[in-house]
């Protein structure tokens, strides 16, 4: 079983693209799920979400704490304690900056692969807005694989209808400009 924990922001579409991704993997024939952990938060303050994607079906139905993918939406919230906690060693982050990965290893210390692309730029430019969460969805299988380009597309198209193709516009460009440094596995 894969297990995803998103850390982003209210309003940034955290919830969203692990939704997204998740049914993107169901309609691939994997069993998967995506829910958040947040209460009533006000747009901007932090929120957890989580995604689960297996062969087999999912029994589990609690937080993730020791995640195989960290995705942050918002490099900030590399301040914050906690956001690297649990990552599984040699596991991957996926992390929205205009920084370099090298500057965020002391966050994610057992990282085996920390990608970074400006979601942000990428989100202002193609939707004219800074939510990122398409952006760092096509970071995410540009690192990882775990479901096709062609199958979230498709599932955006059905999320966003008259918004599709900006969004898809943000995934391709997120997929083509993303930056990735293999670490190794890490202790």
């Amino acid at each position: 079983m894969l297990e995803i924990r998103w850390h982003g922001r209210g309003g940034q579409g955290a919830v969203t693209a692990a939704e997204i991704l998740a049914t993107s993997a169901i309609k691939e024939g994997k069993y998967a799920q995506a829910f958040a952990a947040f209460g009533p938060e006000r747009r901007g303050a932090p929120v957890q979400a989580f995604t689960r994607i297996s062969d087999k079906e999912i029994l589990t139905r609690c937080q993730i704490y020791e995640p195989d993918i960290i995705v942050v939406l918002d490099k900030n919230l590399c301040t914050m304690e906690g956001v690297g906690d649990g990552l599984k060693d040699g596991g991957a982050v996926v992390l929205n900056t205009d920084g370099k990965a090298e500057d965020y290893l002391y966050v994610f210390k057992k990282a085996g692969k920390v990608a970074t692309v400006d979601a942000t730029e990428i989100a202002l430019k193609e939707l004219g807005t800074p939510i990122t969460n398409t952006a760092i969805l096509g970071a995410l299988v540009r690192v990882t694989g775990i479901v096709s380009l062609e199958t979230l597309e498709e599932i955006i198209k059905q999320r966003f209808r008259q918004h599709a193709e900006k969004n898809i516009s943000a995934v391709r460009r997120a997929f083509q400009e993303t930056a990735l440094l293999e670490t190794g596995e890490r202790r």
